[in-house]
């Protein structure tokens, strides 16, 4: 497998998978929003492209969110990596959604951070069901 074919792979298995794909750089500017982003979130990738994770983390949980990251970025890893946890988000709308996130932090070779990933799920309706 030729290196441009192994990299058409990969961005279609990133741009074809059910779960939302998010990559940002070690400032929290997105730099990878994969379809199912685009269809959990409602921002369309050309919006979401260039702006900060804010764009989706409510208000009330950003300091904790960077706090964890900036963390995160120093040490090169995350005490979560690889668990998925139950959390909020707000969408295009405004709505508070709620996604199940797994993230883990991105490496060079040097195992220097170049960024976090994170996967997530929208389980808002078995939440709101579960809660009623």
């Amino acid at each position: 497998m030729t290196m441009s074919t192994l990299l058409d792979l990969h961005r279609r298995i990133i741009d074809q998978i059910a779960e939302a794909i998010i990559y940002a750089d070690t400032k929290g500017i997105i730099r990878e929003w994969n379809g199912a982003a685009e269809h959990i979130f409602g921002f369309p990738k050309v919006e979401a492209i260039g702006q900060s994770l804010d764009l989706i983390i409510p208000e009330r949980l950003r300091r904790a969110h960077w706090e964890a990251f900036d963390r995160a970025m120093e040490r090169g890893s995350t005490a979560h990596s690889g668990h998925a946890s139950l959390t909020r988000a707000i969408n295009r709308k405004g709505e508070t959604i709620y996604v199940e996130m797994s993230f883990a932090v991105v490496t060079d070779d040097d195992h220097l951070a170049t960024g976090s990933v994170a996967v997530a799920r929208d389980v808002t309706e078995r939440e709101r069901a579960a809660r009623q």
